[in-house]
């Protein structure tokens, strides 16, 4: 089987795959040792979330499949193997992202997120950004510093669906129309996903297995590894704090021009933090200076968009023989949609998702998802293939390109399988997961992280801090 292609689940038609039987594919395709398997305890099973989709065993499958992978690796470079927990309710919770700071908790949405009824069916705006917000306002012939939300749905139903969805694309902004599962198959788009395997492994570059510093008995199994992340919203970071989380150390990597969100406190949880401005010759310096030391470069910028700045995958690997390179994107490298933006919510929307949970729930209007778990699920695989590929590098030598997307995380889910009886469930209690810790951005409460490993307990070891903290230089 190809490298990254999870293979056809062996299940009956109806009914979602067993969450074991979803790692052990994830397992293979990244062409892992099986006998590592044997280490892992799975507890629970869908639904633990109100959906027809199995996104509790999606969400616990990525996780476990992350920290076992990360722990294979510990196991190459000297320590035993140990064994990785995870239940799959807390799995779920955590992939919720719920957060609070100082006892506020921020809203997640702008308020003009959301769907929308155009004159042909239904367009989803991510207005979370306020240029993304402004601009889609104005493309609506509306004046951002005025307009309220009533006005926004009422200028949309004069447009036709894709015709806003294409011309929010050239205008650089972030809207998809809905589609049903069987029109985003029929779309070149779709196609082009349906033609990639979750993920991609490639060998870029000669280089020689890196040695790696030590372990001690009962160190973290990332202990020593410097990883650049060079990523903003959700999926991306995700990675990065997970990485953070078995011991590595991340840098989060930010321009300072640019805005955030404010789940940015979440995410920073074990991250180093700093700004970088690749528009100047410094900026590019202070990165070419931190490359020379990083093990891991990982990036969410669309298709080709560090290649201009020097930063690309063949340069990097030029630069820092023996890396692994981590490439995010919305929608693939591949097909006429290669260089959209996308959010978790956009992906949705217009792949199936929102139509097809709707179906199943008996309502009339889109329904999403919920939890983002394209984002979580693809931030736990984006772990997952750094954590294999560093092992590859230790073994084999070589520098590594993963890639990765929203859009072929989201064809995976579906093949998952349908969970029956999915809106029955209520929502779980997520008060016992909590824990409160210091932040540079006030006393944030968030959800624990929910693998439990047997010997070096997952932790993040650096407080979440405010981009542009630390100085660009490693510890």
């Amino acid at each position: 089987m190809p490298e990254g292609r999870v293979a056809a689940p062996d299940r009956h038609a109806a009914g979602a795959l067993e969450a074991r039987a979803v790692l052990q594919g994830l397992w293979q395709a990244a062409q892992l040792p099986p006998d590592a398997l044997g280490q892992v305890q799975l507890s629970g099973a869908d639904p633990v979330l109100p959906s027809s989709f199995a996104v509790g065993a999606a969400a616990q499958a990525t996780m476990a499949a992350a920290a076992l992978a990360a722990c294979e690796l510990g196991h190459a470079r000297g320590v035993a193997r140990q064994q990785v927990s995870v239940d799959m309710r807390q799995a779920a919770l955590e992939c919720v992202g719920w957060f609070s700071l100082d006892g506020r908790v921020p809203a997640k949405w702008d308020p003009f997120s959301g769907l929308y009824r155009s004159r042909d069916g239904w367009v989803r705006i991510h207005a979370n950004f306020a240029h993304h917000r402004d601009g889609a306002l104005r493309l609506l012939g509306l004046n951002p510093s005025t307009a309220q939300r009533g006005d926004a749905e009422h200028a949309m139903l004069g447009w036709r669906a894709e015709d806003f969805e294409d011309a929010a694309a050239q205008a650089g902004l972030v809207a998809t129309a809905l589609r049903s599962f069987e029109q985003w198959d029929a779309h070149p788009q779709g196609q082009a996903v349906a033609a990639q395997p979750l993920f991609t492994l490639e060998r870029i570059g000669e280089a020689a297995p890196r040695a790696l510093p030590a372990l001690g008995a009962d160190s973290l199994p990332l202990s020593g590894l410097r990883v650049l992340d060079l990523t903003r919203i959700l999926a991306g970071p995700v990675c990065g704090r997970t990485l953070a989380g078995y011991g590595a150390d991340v840098m989060l990597v930010n321009a300072p021009q640019l805005p955030n969100i404010e789940s940015i406190a979440d995410t920073s949880r074990g991250k180093l933090s700093t700004h970088i401005d690749l528009r100047t010759p410094q900026g590019c310096a202070d990165l070419a200076r931190l490359l020379e030391e990083a093990h891991v470069f990982v990036q969410g910028y669309r298709p080709g968009g560090l290649d201009a700045l020097g930063f690309g995958p063949q340069a990097v690997a030029a630069l820092r023989p023996g890396i692994v390179y981590v490439s995010l994107s919305a929608y693939g490298e591949q097909g006429p949609w290669r260089a959209r933006r996308g959010f978790d919510s956009l992906v949705q929307t217009a792949t199936g998702f929102n139509l097809a949970e709707a179906q199943a729930a008996g309502m009339a209007e889109p329904r999403a998802l919920p939890i983002q778990i394209l984002d979580y699920a693809t931030g736990y695989l984006m772990a997952f293939a750094v954590a294999a590929a560093l092992r590859r590098q230790r073994l084999e030598g070589g520098s590594w390109h993963a890639r990765l997307s929203l859009a072929q995380t989201g064809r995976w889910i579906r093949e998952l399988g349908r969970v029956e009886h999915g809106f029955a469930v209520a929502w779980p209690e997520a008060a016992p997961y909590l824990e409160t810790s210091a932040s540079g951005f006030g006393e944030l409460v968030a959800t624990r992280h929910s693998v439990v490993l047997s010997r070096s307990p997952a932790r993040w070891l650096r407080p979440s801090m405010p981009p542009g903290t630390h100085a660009p230089a490693w510890p």
